[in-house]
């Protein structure tokens, strides 16, 4: 293993100056590209109201104001429902339906990509299969199950679905593969249970592909207020998410484009905070190819 280290950084590329040149300008084009729409967004954001409506539009704001951020503070502020508990609301719900989807899925993709139990490809052809429908498709049979089970109206019919999800066990069980057998074959036979192998073995060395379903479930949890899971499994208000309670705010009409530009920037600094300090293990996971005997 240390000479296979060794031989690659030895290992050089032989490129010339003008080929390296032509490859940071086509990255920092791309970035520079790919930035854009959260620029804009910024940009929105930060726009008074008359400059939201110039034809043609401007894509850097003029006079920079922050008034759009002290509107929509000012409007949950005359709300009975204050805006700390919608904000409550959503971390509440993206905490628990990530932290169990994350847990559930390792749980169960460990036996499917380690352990010789009968049909266990079969199961996982399921899995994948289940990853061809949209959530639109099942939003009835989650619905009528929630309603079985007494959960509408709960925090629960929005943090149930998400521990169900199949993406988060499709990628456990792919990257669990890769796992040496001879690493854990040698813990058992040092005594270390499954479990303890599970949770001291298998978990730490997936790390970069938990990180990375942290981002995927929280990014979705983080979102569904104003889909049709926030809009059909909560009726109570003090109940319902903040993207929910946002999205209500387009209801006051144009005038309220300030407010719902300063809401959308809101709702979109979590995701891409959370994403930037675990891109690491994100890259990590889409590029490693995985332990080897």
């Amino acid at each position: 293993m240390q000479l296979q280290i060794r031989l690659r950084r030895e290992k050089k590329v032989n490129r010339s100056m003008p080929v390296d040149i032509a490859i940071f300008v086509l990255l920092a084009a791309a970035g520079a590209f790919m930035a854009v729409p959260f620029v804009f967004m910024i940009s929105t954001a930060l726009k008074p109201l008359d400059e939201m409506f110039l034809f043609p539009p401007t894509f850097i704001v003029r006079t920079p104001t922050l008034d759009n951020f002290y509107d929509l503070f000012l409007i949950f502020a005359n709300s009975w429902v204050p805006l700390s508990r919608y904000i409550f609301n959503t971390f509440f719900v993206a905490f628990l339906g990530t932290a169990g989807h994350v847990i559930l899925a390792s749980m169960a993709a460990y036996p499917l990509a380690k352990m010789n139990i009968p049909g266990k490809n079969f199961l996982f052809g399921l899995v994948v299969l289940s990853l061809m429908f949209a959530s639109q498709v099942t939003s009835i049979p989650t619905y009528l199950t929630m309603t079985w089970i007494g959960l509408l109206n709960t925090y629960w019919s929005l943090i149930f679905p998400a521990f169900a999800t199949s993406l988060g066990l499709f990628l456990m069980k792919q990257f669990m593969e890769q796992i040496p057998d001879s690493l854990l074959e040698a813990a058992k036979i040092d005594g270390a249970s499954e479990y303890r192998i599970f949770w001291k073995i298998v978990m730490p060395i997936v790390r970069p592909a938990w990180l990375t379903l942290i981002i995927f479930s929280f990014k979705g949890l983080w979102g569904t207020g104003s889909g049709s899971q926030g809009a059909s499994y909560i009726y109570s208000e003090q109940l319902k998410t903040m993207d929910y309670a946002f999205s209500q705010i387009l209801s006051g009409g144009f005038v309220r484009s300030g407010p719902m530009a300063a809401a959308a920037l809101i709702m979109m600094i979590v995701p891409v905070a959370i994403f930037i300090f675990t891109q690491s293990n994100v890259i990590q996971t889409m590029s490693t190819s995985g332990m080897k005997d």
